[in-house]
């Protein structure tokens, strides 16, 4: 198992350690955390080139984040799992069969979608308690779990919805899966950048100053602690490329319309998975876990609980996922959530997830995610055949866990 912390110290030079030998000098950005973002930049980049400007147009990054949002939904609940040392293969399988139930509650039987998510949603937790019972209480690997599950929930989806499609789905339905709000609270010009909308502006300007404090705050405490913390001027930059990033993709999109309702749902989520994972106790034990299984047991944490929630958890973002994608086609069918598992894990591990357990953020799956998303979209775009997309989403992966295994080797043997 790997720890949960990180040394960054792939290094140039080296001052003496004071036993005669040569201490690695520490580079100033962390290359492990930060790889994944650079890389990111790098592909945009890329792509940016070879399709003249069009992957960056307003409309097209607001079909990124749309078309790509429920694998994001699902990355946030893999890299917990995967965190915990743990896999789950059938989140494609509980997408479709959670769409079909909500399809059944709303279109077949009337219920109001009010009433009908909830209950879907309920459907998805009790999925993941299923499995999370088999895994944490009974000691059944999650990876046959979830592959048996993988199996039971698709035919689950086909015994209900009879093998065929169901839909449509109501309007308020296909509004968050696809939509965007009907009104404007204002348009401000942008000279040259033409028209936008005044308050996903607002909102992208709000995102910035609570990213900014969350960042000095954690800053802060751990200078408190006395622990090591960058300097000032790295810190700085990097929080002045994130910002800049965060407002570019605002702008392009109330250039565009506004901010999607998908969006939106996906910044809460984000803001309160990375504050579950990153500051709370039963945060601090998924990583405890699946850093040290042995020692979590010894420290009195209770494994079997905190495995079988993450499960739930899982199950109820994967039944959110099912909804959205099911009202994006606005329809649930058989097919649905095919190879989503795929694409969630590979957006936890591209996001930098270790294959042992103990090391991720929720952050970086995002940007796993939409690192996958750019490249589907781009290579779209440039009219690429599919089994090109699959090479490349292939590469991509194994460069990813390749670098992983690379910066561990190294971390270790600066020691």
């Amino acid at each position: 198992m790997s720890s949960s912390t990180t040394p960054a110290d792939l290094s140039v030079g080296a001052p003496d350690d004071g036993r005669g030998g040569r201490r690695p000098r520490r580079l100033p950005v962390n290359i492990r955390q930060s790889g994944i973002y650079i890389a990111f930049a790098l592909i945009i980049a890329l792509f940016s080139l070879l399709t003249d400007g069009a992957l960056l147009q307003p409309q097209n990054i607001s079909n990124i984040i749309v078309q790509n949002s429920y694998i994001l939904i699902l990355a946030i609940g893999m890299i917990l799992i995967i965190i915990a040392g743990h896999i789950d293969l059938s989140v494609g399988s509980v997408v479709a069969v959670t769409g079909a139930v909500s399809a059944v509650l709303m279109v077949s039987y009337g219920i109001p979608w009010p009433v009908a998510l909830p209950i879907t949603m309920v459907v998805g937790g009790l999925i993941g308690a299923w499995q999370g019972f088999w895994v944490a209480y009974f000691g059944i690997p999650s990876f046959i779990v979830t592959l048996a599950g993988m199996l039971l929930f698709r035919a689950l989806t086909l015994t209900v919805l009879g093998n065929q499609g169901i839909g449509p789905f109501p309007e308020a339905v296909r509004t968050l899966s696809n939509g965007f709000t009907d009104g404007y609270l204002g348009n401000v010009g942008l000279g040259p950048l033409g028209g936008a909308d005044l308050f996903s502006l607002l909102v992208g300007l709000l995102a910035v100053a609570g990213m900014a404090a969350s960042r000095w705050r954690t800053r802060a405490a751990r200078a408190g602690y006395g622990q090591e913390v960058e300097s000032m001027a790295v810190f700085a930059v990097k929080l002045v490329a994130a910002a800049a990033l965060i407002l570019a993709v605002v702008v392009q999109l109330a250039r565009f319309r506004n901010l999607p309702w998908v969006l939106v749902l996906l910044a809460v989520l984000v803001l309160g998975y990375s504050v579950l994972a990153g500051r709370s106790v039963f945060g601090r034990r998924i990583y405890a876990v699946g850093g040290n299984l042995q020692a979590a047991v010894l420290s009195g944490i209770k494994v079997k609980s905190m495995v079988f929630w993450i499960f739930v958890n899982m199950g109820v973002l994967a039944s959110l996922a099912g909804i959205i994608f099911a009202g994006r086609l606005n329809q649930a069918g058989p097919t649905a959530g095919n190879s989503f598992e795929l694409d969630a894990i590979a957006a936890a591990f591209i996001g930098g997830a270790a294959v042992q357990g103990g090391v991720g953020k929720v952050v970086g799956a995002i940007t796993g995610g939409l690192i996958m998303g750019v490249i589907n979209n781009g290579m779209s775009l440039i009219g690429s055949p599919s089994e090109r997309v699959m090479l490349v989403k292939g590469i991509v992966l194994l460069a990813a866990v390749a670098f992983d295994v690379w910066t561990k080797r190294r971390a270790g043997a600066a020691r």
